[in-house]
């Protein structure tokens, strides 16, 4: 399991660190609030699924990696406030304060 764990661990950073490198702030976005929340929570409910399907399988590691990617889809969401979680920082990376300073 360790070794499994490692080499995990090593292309996740691996693919995080190349995406990191890549992103640029795209200034001259247009983003439909309504269409962009059912994306992201379409995204969360697949990965959550996939990661029930490998849990199922018995792959703990992946089912691991795909609910933390559905969790992260989610939180996305909400730091965007695609989502009203309510201030719900137990649950997500927001407070009741940054949620309504990020409102229009």
């Amino acid at each position: 399991m360790t070794k499994e764990l490692d080499q995990k661990l090593s292309s996740y950073f691996t693919l995080t660190e190349r995406a990191l490198k890549k992103i640029t702030i795209n200034k001259n976005v247009t983003l439909d609030a309504e269409k962009a929340a059912l994306d992201f929570l379409t995204m969360a409910k697949n990965y959550y699924e996939d990661a029930r399907h490998f849990q199922k399988k018995g792959d703990k590691l992946t089912a691991l990696a795909a609910v933390s990617y559905a969790h992260a889809w989610l939180d996305a969401g909400a730091r965007l406030n695609l989502f009203n979680v309510k201030g719900d920082s137990e649950l997500f990376t927001v407070d009741e304060a940054w949620q309504q300073s990020s409102s229009p």
